[in-house]
């Protein structure tokens, strides 16, 4: 799984309208969010890092609500913009998903397991598994 990180918010016209996973490594404002959901109509997930979350306004929250936009605090540690444009999810947290699925755990116990073995936000991993498309990832 691949999650768009966008450095600044001069990057938000520019992006792909299909982008469903999107990282902001900026504090971003209300005009921002909406500029960012108005540009990527297939929009999922905004991530957000957790001092700037915490930032966000209620408004913003029923906003993306309505949209049904999830709001999810996490890093992409290591990730150089420079190099890529796109933080590409660990393939072994996806192998790790997959096989627990397979052996036939429910998807809270994935979920709680690969947290805490991985230090992920469980939001993102409950969103992984959620997916319709997770098996194709």
């Amino acid at each position: 799984m691949k999650i768009r990180v966008v450095s600044s918010r001069n990057e938000i016209l520019s992006l792909n309208p299909n982008e469903k996973v999107v990282h902001l490594a900026f504090r971003p404002s209300n005009k921002d969010i909406f500029l960012l959901v108005e540009t990527c109509p297939k929009l999922e997930v905004i991530q957000l890092p957790n001092s700037y979350k915490k930032t966000v306004s209620r408004a913003i929250e029923m906003f993306l609500e309505m949209q049904k936009v999830q709001l999810l605090e996490g890093d992409v540690w290591g990730h150089r913009k420079d190099i890529n444009e796109y933080y590409t999810f660990p393939p072994s947290i996806m192998m790790k998903i997959r096989s627990l699925k397979s052996e036939g755990l429910p998807g809270e116990k994935i979920t709680e397991k690969v947290a805490r073995e991985h230090k992920l936000n469980p939001k993102m991993i409950h969103y992984i598994l959620s997916r319709k498309q997770f098996e194709s990832d």
